[in-house]
């Protein structure tokens, strides 16, 4: 009989999320390797005796009731509160010299995960976790001595399998949510056929229990959980990497096998209706999907690289709740200035930063607060990231005819109050935007510079005279995204004070990210803007006219309360929010 004794589903009781009293030793990503390598001699109560889980007594007492039971050793244990279930786990491992893997804080491969479904998973107590160097299949058992098991899935994923072992209640928890992803996927399908529908997305229905399908959805419902903005599928000399961007950093996210890797492209480009002959040349395309009641709308963008095509999915949640200007961060001096000039009933606003900076969040939330249904407001967007009730939205459609410049001339026929613009791209939609400021509209839109004043002369070098961006522009926004400090994890930055005089924070007491289980080992959770707000003064139109420098401006302004945007990401340092590492890396360019 076995002394291991696994437990049931239905004995999980223990706190797994408790502290271990004696910590495994490991590379810090969750898989720790045994003190000693193969099979010991030892049996299970001198392991948990060895490794100071319990006394030699209580441990002897245990193993004589297990014998005159008939039970496992383990099971035994467990039930009696000397171990709990991952303590058992981790003596299993050392007993047959094998790996423990901590799930909670494992960064699992969902190439691996897809490669067994929730029902099998949770009838063998087994779930495959990730891939080894020479390309065997690791399996967290809660039995990994278990060798049916271990052979049924080596039959099923067609793989060598490596066993590891794992706390049972971990593993329940896995396939609990292994589970709730296949009810998602399934809403995902269902979402497919009625997004085929509204000719969003075409699906084969017939082939929507294959494999590669499954991956697919798998891998976009565990970027929607995991609040990934991109999904990057990377072809390399070998397997192709999946890499998931969360809160502006990317991260691996699954490895997909190179057998598998063209079918799964290949599926991608059938959802966004785009040529799967065509492999030399870029495309883009769209779909939507449902994916726990939540409609989720993904651009596509595939590029033909040295190693294959590789493909970059934009996720944009429709089910976002959009938040006011309260909510964006802003201190009260910022935010002050900012909102009086989208209340004013007409002039231009612009919101400036790179790509992922917020920029749109920031228009929405002044969208929001400007909707009170006494105003007619207009968008033109590329695309229509959310969706506001009372507000018209249109999407620009380049192959219909539909740009910005000719959206934009036919919204200003549609008597509207507040237009908002999606991008100011070229010189004929700047000159149209900053036409319509000037004609009693409110003109909402952003630009690419990096910081606030560089957008005066942004337009101007566009072609637009000096007299019309001084008489249009009020106000303008510039921006960053930093990540916020994981408040489980943080911890006292310890620096010496001449170290943070260098970086102007003399007197403050700064955290550092230290990476938890709740925060995927990142030690950040979430964004934060940082932001520089800069008002067209009387003096800065002057300047304008006068064709001055930027740096001429940017004086001017900060003279006149202008804070930039590193002093704000320095303001949150202190406050405890980011750390002075996060802020360096948003804005050193500024300097």
């Amino acid at each position: 009989m076995s002394d291991i004794g696994a437990p049931t589903a239905e004995s999980a009781t223990a706190d797994a999320t408790e502290q271990t009293s004696s910590e495994p030793v490991g590379n810090g990503t969750g898989l720790y390797p045994p003190h000693r390598t193969g099979r010991s001699t030892r049996m299970i109560g001198e392991v948990v005796v060895d490794l100071g889980f319990a006394d030699r007594e209580t441990v002897d007492d245990a193993v004589e009731q297990a014998r005159m039971q008939g039970r496992p050793t383990g099971l035994v244990l467990v039930e009696q509160g000397v171990l709990r279930h991952d303590q058992l786990a981790r003596v299993v491992a050392e007993r047959f010299g094998l790996d423990y893997v901590d799930l909670a804080i494992y960064d699992l491969d969902m190439g691996a995960v897809a490669l067994l479904n929730a029902e099998a998973s949770k009838r063998y107590q087994a779930v495959p976790i990730g891939f080894a160097e020479d390309d065997t299949l690791l399996l967290a058992m809660a039995d990994p001595t278990n060798v049916l098991t271990i052979d049924d899935v080596a039959m099923m994923t067609g793989r060598r399998v490596r066993p590891v072992a794992a706390s049972v209640e971990d593993l329940n928890l896995l396939v609990a949510r292994m589970a709730r992803m296949d009810d998602s996927i399934e809403d995902i399908i269902d979402g497919d056929a009625e997004a085929d529908e509204e000719e969003d997305l075409r699906v084969d229905e017939a082939d929507s229990d294959a494999p590669i399908i499954k991956l697919v959805h798998s891998i976009v419902a565990q970027a929607i959980q995991q609040g990934a903005s991109d999904i990057h599928i990377n072809p390399e000399e070998g397997d192709t990497q999946v890499l998931f961007r969360v809160d502006g950093v990317l991260s691996p996210a699954a490895t997909v096998k190179r057998k598998m890797a063209m079918g799964v492209v290949s599926r991608i480009k059938i959802m966004a209706d785009l040529d799967i002959s065509e492999k030399r040349v870029p495309q883009d395309g769209r779909f939507a999907l449902t994916v726990d009641g939540r409609r989720v709308d993904i651009r596509v963008v595939t590029l033909p690289l040295v190693y294959g095509e590789g493909v970059v999915l934009r996720v944009l949640d429709k089910g976002t709740v959009i938040a006011g200007l309260e909510s964006l961060g802003m201190p009260a001096h910022t935010l002050k200035p900012f909102s009086a000039a989208i209340n004013k009933p007409n002039g231009a606003v612009l919101v400036t930063g790179p790509t992922g900076s917020g920029k749109s969040t920031t228009l929405y939330a002044a969208l929001n607060d400007l909707n009170d249904g006494e105003r007619s407001i207009l968008t033109i967007e590329d695309p229509v990231e959310q969706r506001i009730a009372g507000i018209k939205q249109m999407q620009i459609a380049p192959k219909a005819g539909v740009t910005f410049d000719v959206g934009l001339r036919s919204m200003l026929r549609a008597d509207p109050d507040v237009i908002m613009v999606g991008e100011i791209r070229d010189a004929e939609t700047a000159h149209i935007s900053i036409e319509a400021a000037l004609t009693g509209h409110l003109v909402l839109t952003t630009l690419h510079t990096r910081d606030a004043p560089s957008a005066l002369g942004r337009l101007i070098d566009m072609g637009i005279e000096p007299f019309l961006v001084s008489s249009a522009v009020d106000c303008i926004v510039a921006q960053r995204l930093v990540r916020v400090l994981c408040k489980h994890c943080k911890r006292p930055l310890k620096v010496s004070e001449t170290v943070l005089a260098e970086h102007g924070l003399r007197g403050a007491e700064p955290f550092e990210a230290v990476g938890c289980s709740r925060c995927g080992g990142s030690g950040y959770r979430g964004r934060v803007g940082v932001y520089e707000v800069m008002t067209v003064s009387e003096h800065i139109r002057a300047l304008i006219l006068e064709r001055a420098s930027v740096d001429v401006m940017v004086t001017v302004a900060v003279r006149e309360g202008m804070r930039r945007l590193r002093e704000d990401g320095l303001d949150k340092v202190r406050e405890g929010v980011t750390s002075i590492a996060e802020v360096e890396r948003m804005t050193n360019s500024l300097l």
